[in-house]
């Protein structure tokens, strides 16, 4: 393929990145098409050839009829099942932010959409591409703890005030912080074990840190941040923090946390998996992953050396869609790993708000379920 021609559905800040990554792979890749109700934005994010020569267009159909070779969507997460639907019936590849869909309606129409589509999806799950998740898989899979029976799973995120001081802080577009971060982690561990996640129990708390600054007049805690028209818990809002239960079809149990006012270097995220052989733990932000082993006297450490965005991953996503579009390999991170984190996601929003474990609904005959090609 000579050059590679894009349409980008969403061009904001996160999907020009991606783009970006992209053309670090192919650098012949054009943006040629786009959809996105701010042209100007558009055009100041792009290299000043593909600046001039962009299509602007109105429709999926109108963008696949410019000659596209794949389609990117990056716009608010209330709208990536839509367009990913529409373009479904393209059968063109997808780049395709996550999360999937922000409601169960939305997640059976996009299973059922790409049970009939041929195009290929790369879901924007860049913990999974990382190196450092990479390593512990096969680490899991060599069998160094011997079969996982136990797994702690934590996200204690500093940067956590841009979900209520940015477009972020609408709860009608997240559907709250399971969909727009735990989808990431739930992946990654469902990834690592192999097997999807079954139940959940949940719980979180709102409004008791971050709290809705018009609605909240003449108060002064200095425990808590205000910021304006983030709801309240009546309402609807993101947390404060949130955790779970988690259960995986192949029996191993995990306890899950998330917490959005921690600060500075107190940011962790990462896990610790347990078996009776041995203990393996990593952190992100550390990039290192450690195994002890319960019946020698040593333990294994392991560096990464690189700092990259996403820890990696972005790069090796941007290099695994370009090669799928290219027809050399299959997807890393499918549209089915994508609606299962999205499932495991929304049973434990229902969870929380129930006080009840709730089921995961599960994908069945995912005989198309894909891996590398090479």
């Amino acid at each position: 393929m000579s050059g590679m021609k894009l349409g980008v559905i969403g061009l904001g800040t996160r999907l020009s990145h991606m783009v970006n990554c992209m053309r670090e792979v192919e650098s012949g890749l054009q943006v040629v098409a786009a959809l996105d109700p701010d042209e100007a934005s558009v055009r100041g994010s792009l290299p000043e050839k593909d600046a001039q020569s962009v299509r602007f267009v109105r429709t999926v159909d109108e963008m696949a009829a410019a000659g596209v070779d794949a389609i990117a969507v990056g716009t608010r997460c209330n709208l990536h099942a839509q367009y990913a639907i529409e373009v479904a019936s393209t059968g063109l590849p997808l780049f395709l932010e996550k999360p999937v869909a922000t409601t169960l309606e939305q997640a059976i129409a996009l299973e059922e959409a790409f049970r009939a589509s041929e195009s290929n999806v790369v879901v924007s799950f860049p913990l999974r591409a990382s190196p450092l998740c990479v390593r512990v898989k096969h680490l899991l899979e060599e069998g160094t703890v011997g079969i996982p029976q136990h797994v702690m799973a934590v996200n204690y995120v500093p940067y956590g005030d841009v979900y209520f001081n940015s477009w972020y802080r609408d709860y009608q577009v997240t559907g709250g912080l399971f969909l727009q971060k735990a989808t990431h982690d739930f992946d990654y561990l469902a990834y690592c074990l192999r097997s999807p996640i079954v139940r959940v129990a949940a719980m979180r708390s709102c409004g008791r840190v971050y709290r809705d600054a018009s609605l909240s007049e003449g108060e002064s805690d200095a425990s808590c941040a205000y910021f304006e028209h983030i709801g309240t818990p009546e309402t609807g809002m993101n947390e404060d923090s949130s955790g779970a239960l988690v259960e995986f079809a192949n029996g191993v149990q995990a306890v899950y946390t998330q917490v959005f006012f921690t600060k500075r270097g107190a940011g962790r995220r990462g896990a610790v998996f347990s078996g009776y052989r041995g203990t393996l733990s990593f952190d992100w932000y550390e990039n290192k992953a450690s195994v002890v082993h319960h019946f020698d006297s040593f333990k294994d450490d392991y560096q990464v050396d690189s700092d990259l965005p996403h820890h990696g991953g972005d790069g090796a996503l941007a290099e695994n869609f370009i090669r799928v579009v290219r027809g050399e390999a299959n997807s890393i991170s499918s549209i089915w790993a994508g609606l299962q984190s999205v499932y495991a996601c929304l049973a434990a929003k229902e969870s929380a708000e129930s006080n009840q474990f709730c089921a995961v609904r599960q994908l069945t005959n995912l005989e198309r379920i894909e891996v590398p090609l090479s």
